[in-house]
C-alpha cells in the first residue's frame, strides 16, 4: 500500500501567502508518510475580482507557481498534483485555461490536464457564475484525456465541475485509471447538495480511488465554498475527510482491494453501453431508418 494526501485550503487574493501555505501543507503531507499529494483547485489564487485573474495566468512551462510546484516536489520527494493554475491558452490570447499540473518526485512535470468542463451556471436569484468569461475549455480529444503510471497506481486527472460528466471518468477508467484526482472549489450551496453523493457516486461506478481536495469558506471574492475534502475507495467508503479549515488528510491506497472488487463485483465487464455499443447502436439505428 502507499499513502496518498489530500490538501484543503482556504486560497485568498495574495498568490504569494497561499504558496507558503501549500509548501507548509506539502511538508505535512510528507510528514504524515504521503508520496503523493494533490491540491485544490485555485491553490495559488482565488482573486477579489474575476477581471484580475488574467494577470496572474502564466505560460506554460515558466512560472511562479509552476517553478513551486517542481521545486516543492523535489525538495520533499513526492508527486504533486498542482490543482490548477491558470495557464495563458496561446501568447496572443486573453483568456486561460484551468490547468491541472502533475509532478513527480524529481521535480518534472509529467502531465498537464486542461478543465474540459466550465461552470457556466445559476445557482440562485443572487448567486451565478461564468467561468467562460475568463477561462477556455480544454479540448476534448485523446491529448487531453489524461491518465499516467505512478508510485501509487494508475492515476487521471479531472476538475471539479467535470465530476457531473459520467461519461469522462468512464474514459479515463477506459485508460486504466484506479484513482482519479478532482481538485475542487465548489461552491457552499451546490456543494450541501451535491458534493458528496456525486464524489462516491463516480468512485462506486467506476471502481476507483478518489481524491478531492478542496477550497473551503469565505474567498475575497465573496464566494463562499464548501470544504469537505475527501478520500474515497472504490466501494464507495469515505476512507478520509476535512470539514473546514486548512489542512492535509491522508489514505492508504490499496491497488489489491480495487483488483477484488473489480473481480468479485465485475460491474464494468458488464457494461453494454460502452464506446463500442454505443456505436455499434448508432449504426443499427442508422441502418434501420435507411
Amino acid at each position: 500500500m502507499t499513502r496518498i494526501a489530500a490538501v484543503q485550503m482556504n486560497s485568498s487574493a495574495d498568490q504569494a501567502s497561499n504558496l507558503e501555505v501549500a509548501a507548509e501543507l506539502i511538508d505535512a503531507a510528507r510528514q504524515q508518510g504521503a508520496s503523493f499529494v494533490v491540491l485544490p483547485e485555485n491553490f495559488s489564487v482565488m482573486p477579489a475580482r474575476e477581471k484580475d485573474r488574467p494577470s496572474f495566468a502564466e505560460h506554460c512551462g515558466d512560472g511562479p507557481v509552476q517553478l513551486f510546484l517542481s521545486d516543492q516536489a523535489r525538495l520533499h520527494g513526492v508527486w504533486i498534483v498542482g490543482g490548477t493554475a491558470p495557464i495563458r491558452a496561446a501568447a496572443d490570447d486573453a483568456r486561460i485555461k484551468a490547468t491541472c499540473l502533475m509532478f513527480d518526485d524529481r521535480g518534472r512535470r509529467v502531465a498537464r490536464y486542461h478543465k474540459i468542463h466550465l461552470f457556466d451556471v445559476r445557482v440562485s436569484d443572487t448567486e451565478s457564475y461564468r467561468e467562460s468569461d475568463a477561462f477556455e475549455p480544454g479540448a476534448v480529444d485523446d491529448d487531453n484525456l489524461i491518465c499516467v503510471d505512478t508510485p501509487v497506481g494508475r492515476v487521471g486527472l479531472s476538475v471539479c465541475y467535470d465530476m457531473r460528466f459520467p461519461e469522462l471518468y468512464r474514459r479515463l477508467v477506459d485508460e486504466g485509471a484506479e484513482i482519479v484526482t478532482v481538485p475542487s472549489a465548489f461552491t457552499a450551496t451546490t456543494g450541501r447538495a451535491h458534493w458528496e453523493p456525486l464524489l462516491r457516486a463516480r468512485a462506486i461506478e467506476n471502481q476507483i480511488y478518489i481524491v478531492a481536495p478542496a477550497q473551503w469558506g469565505d474567498h475575497a471574492s465573496g464566494r463562499q465554498t464548501h470544504g469537505h475534502t475527501m478520500i474515497i475507495d472504490p466501494w464507495g467508503r469515505i476512507l478520509a475527510q476535512q470539514s473546514t479549515g486548512n489542512d492535509v488528510i491522508v489514505a492508504d491506497i490499496d491497488l489489491r482491494q480495487l483488483k477484488n472488487i473489480r473481480k468479485e463485483f465485475p460491474a464494468l465487464s458488464h457494461r453494454r453501453l460502452g464506446r463500442r455499443a454505443c456505436s455499434n447502436l448508432a449504426e443499427t439505428r442508422l441502418g434501420r431508418s435507411s
